[in-house]
């Protein structure tokens, strides 16, 4: 019914452990789910006999060694042995949910991109899959432990096969090429539906120290810049906030302000910008004309008000 695929990334330490997580959720789901790993990355062969996968090692990457998109898509699309693929980042545990929700819109209609919320959750573990009840565990594990991401973050994408062609050369484990798959939906004519409400992807938290920058590199390098400019930069990106239905407990839903989703973007984009101005020209100079004083009372940076303290650096859509 299902041809998943996915890259993932070397096979070591915690790396290791939520993706095997993740790949052996993948197999479990249903005996004619087929699942697809690209590259040639540390223990990737390895993995691959030992849960009876499939290895497609070569993978076309750009000049600082990141894999490509449409080296991935273009490939799967070939070679996939059923006609509707889903690409999934190899850290997501999906659950018998994930396969309902696609079988109501295979019902509903032939051509779909189906997306969906991930919810963030720490496992550090190997998990138990040999209980019957191991996906209610890892779901209420999710949502009680865990917590739901925004609307830009998107880990996972179903669709017919022949959706995704002429792909930019766009690299993946950096931002944008997902926007992009949603826009080119849009663009093609292909309905997006966000399944949010009756799919717990659960995504397994982890570092970022497979890019020397950390985080930091993931969204801000030159490739992360390109990839921005190959997506068509931020006015062309669309996000699970921009589809078009949604699949709730009554059935598929227009979702009605989906075309509210470019001015809520800008509004964000306007308040990050305000907010920032403020701790720049006001708040932090505040503090460092204050700070013999506070340093006398005991009073520390961070017990100023919430709205205008730094909270890090974050993804340039995390609002």
């Amino acid at each position: 019914m299902l041809t998943l695929f996915s890259t993932p990334k070397p096979f070591r330490d915690h790396i290791a452990v939520i993706q095997r997580n993740a790949l052996e959720s993948w197999r479990r789901l249903d005996a004619d789910v087929e699942v697809i790993l690209f590259g040639d990355d540390e223990g990737t062969t390895e993995v691959c006999r030992d849960l009876g996968l499939r290895n497609e090692p070569y993978v076309d990457r750009s000049k600082h060694g990141t894999k490509r998109l449409d080296s991935i898509f273009g490939r799967a699309q070939e070679v996939a042995r059923h006609e509707t693929l889903g690409y999934v980042n190899c850290d997501i545990i999906l659950t018998q949910e994930f396969v309902d929700a696609l079988r109501r819109l295979l019902n509903w209609r032939s051509r779909f991109l189906m997306v969906g919320r991930r919810w963030d959750t720490d496992i550090a573990e190997s998990l138990d899959f040999s209980g019957a009840d191991w996906q209610q565990r890892v779901i209420l594990r999710a949502r009680t432990e865990g917590y739901q991401r925004f609307y830009h973050n998107i880990d996972y994408f179903v669709f017919q096969r022949g959706l995704y062609t002429q792909i930019p050369d766009l690299v993946i484990g950096r931002v944008g090429w997902d926007h992009w798959l949603v826009e080119k939906a849009h663009t093609a004519g292909v309905v997006v539906v966000d399944v949010s409400d009756a799919v717990c992807a659960v995504h397994q938290n982890h570092d970022y120290g497979y890019h020397p920058q950390g985080m930091e590199g993931v969204w801000k390098d030159e490739e992360a810049r390109h990839n921005l400019e190959l997506a068509g930069g931020a006015g062309h990106t669309r996000t699970i906030e921009d589809a078009e239905y949604k699949l709730e407990p009554t059935g598929i839903v227009p979702n009605r302000f989906f075309w509210l989703a470019p001015a809520k973007r800008r509004w964000r984009d306007i308040s990050r910008a305000v907010r920032g101005a403020l701790r720049t020209r006001i708040w932090h100079p505040l503090l460092d004309a204050t700070r013999s004083v506070r340093h006398v009372v005991g009073l520390k940076r961070d017990s100023g008000p919430a709205s205008l303290r730094s909270r890090g650096r974050r993804h340039w859509m995390d609002e």
